[in-house]
């Protein structure tokens, strides 16, 4: 690792943490290679041994380390899996369209346009787990006691295990943040206005063509999908708009 330059007091954990997570991805410090010791560490970048276990916990809340005691223990480089990954996309992905007020038809537009880009792969490598799960949330799509919040979340189930039958982690990763954060801000949107018949009826239709590998079908529903969410929101503003006339 080398040397950085620190910066004021409370920006040094930052700068240390930035240090050794760029010699992690650049691959200068490798899967399960043990870090240098706190003293080594506050030695190497002249600080105190607290600042740089607060850097390091800053790394271990990425994922990118993790500790473990005794003799053989300290710091180590971690193998970070897809899983944890997509959780941190999503958060990440969430706080970007809650604090940069995405509008809907952008965030409608993201999350069918890469949703789409998956389609092929999910309809030549589905397997029988895959389309199991996206016919189980349709089954409880179709309950008439489903809650709102129940309902969303069984959508956003439905497009995962599609996402996931593409059978590509890394399309899996940059997908999460699409479906598992901008699906629920799109669900919250429509939800009132939506007609679970129609959606569970394109549902049906998708899961049906991915089954039978019928790429087109599937694509050209999942368009029609993205055609009625759209329409949906646009009848919700001019709802709006008409009520805030009178």
């Amino acid at each position: 690792m080398e040397k950085l330059r620190l910066g004021a007091e409370g920006e040094l954990p930052i700068r240390i943490a930035e240090g050794i997570r760029s010699a992690i991805v650049e691959g200068r410090l490798i899967v399960d290679e043990r870090l240098p010791s706190e003293q080594e560490l506050a030695e190497k970048f002249g600080v105190s041994r607290p600042t740089v276990r607060e850097a390091l916990k800053r790394l271990a809340a990425q994922s990118l380390i993790r500790t473990q005691r005794g003799a053989t223990g300290g710091a180590f480089v971690n193998r970070l899996s897809y899983d944890e990954a997509r959780d941190q996309q999503v958060t990440t992905s969430t706080l970007l369209l809650s604090m940069n007020a995405i509008d809907f038809e952008t965030a409608c537009e993201a999350r069918y346009a890469l949703e789409r880009a998956c389609v092929p792969f999910a309809a030549a490598r589905r397997g029988p787990d895959h389309l199991a799960a996206m016919r189980a949330e349709i089954h409880r799509q179709r309950q008439t006691d489903l809650s709102d919040p129940g309902f969303c979340a069984s959508d956003v189930a439905f497009h995962r295990a599609l996402v996931d039958a593409a059978g590509n982690p890394v399309l899996s990763y940059q997908l999460a943040g699409a479906v598992e954060a901008m699906q629920p801000l799109m669900n919250m949107i429509t939800f009132t206005a939506r007609s679970r018949d129609r959606i569970v009826s394109l549902h049906t239709a998708i899961a049906d063509a991915i089954e039978a590998r019928d790429t087109a079908t599937a694509e050209a529903t999942l368009s029609k999908l993205a055609e009625y969410t759209l329409s949906m929101a646009a009848d919700i503003r001019a709802q709006r708009r008409s009520r805030k006339a009178r």
